[in-house]
């Protein structure tokens, strides 16, 4: 089985117990998530949730001028979408492929029977629910705090998490829309951490060469959302 097509990828779906894994798993459908694909816009009614298996999500935050900025990231430790079994069933945030790969989906309707049996999904949910928004909490206080610098290796960090290897496929114009700052700035800061032997950037791959590294030179709220993640989550890695 090619690995992507494997749904247990997926930390959470890799957590279900025997029971609830053998109801989930003939409605959950592969999914193809192309870079730019958009999952859900603000306010649209949401009909599917998105559980990533090498693809990593944006939750963005698009103002009416249409300037946008990253409020959280989501790969194959979770889950995008949310506000469905929260009962909001929309959110004013729009979810955007930000690195391609595949995924699963599964319907609104499955999604909320199985959170509303009150039992071992439910808790899970909330718990990754609990992560999601130290996620979005830190990132607040990140953005207006830290030095872009520290943004950036903050999102390189959180990226990498998210996905299974040390390369991102990402350009520079991207991740200044996804941090909300100027294009300019990223290239200065991308090249600080070249120059420092920390990545390497071309062409639209960033890969990482000294991991420690970053992780010395990032802020704290790096390590603040992985130690909630870390205490939140099953450490289960599927294979």
């Amino acid at each position: 089985m090619p690995p992507h097509t494997d749904p247990r990828r997926n930390q959470l779906l890799a957590s279900l117990p025997d029971a609830e894994w053998t109801r989930w798993q003939p409605h959950l459908e592969l999914t193809d998530l192309p870079l730019g694909k958009v999952l859900y816009e603000s306010g649209a009614v949401q009909r599917h949730v998105y559980f990533p298996t090498s693809a990593i999500v944006s939750l963005l935050y698009v103002l009416e001028d249409g300037a946008s900025a990253e409020i959280a990231v989501v790969g194959l430790e979770g889950v995008v979408g949310v506000s469905l079994f929260m009962g909001g069933g929309s959110t004013p945030s729009r979810a955007v492929v930000q690195s391609a790969g595949h995924g699963f989906r599964l319907s609104s309707q499955i999604m909320k029977e199985e959170f509303n049996r009150s039992g071992p999904v439910m808790h899970l949910m909330l718990r990754y629910t609990q992560a999601l928004i130290t996620q979005m909490s830190q990132t607040a206080v990140c953005n207006r705090h830290h030095s872009l610098d520290q943004q950036l290796c903050r999102w390189l960090l959180l990226s990498l998490d998210r996905l299974r290897g040390s390369e991102l496929v990402m350009t520079q114009e991207l991740i200044a829309n996804m941090l909300g700052v100027r294009r300019e700035g990223v290239t200065e800061a991308a090249l600080k951490l070249q120059r420092a032997g920390l990545i390497s950037y071309a062409r639209g791959h960033i890969t990482v060469l000294d991991r420690p590294g970053l992780e010395k030179r990032t802020c704290e709220c790096y390590g603040v959302v992985k130690k909630e993640y870390d205490r939140l989550l099953p450490a289960i890695i599927a294979v």
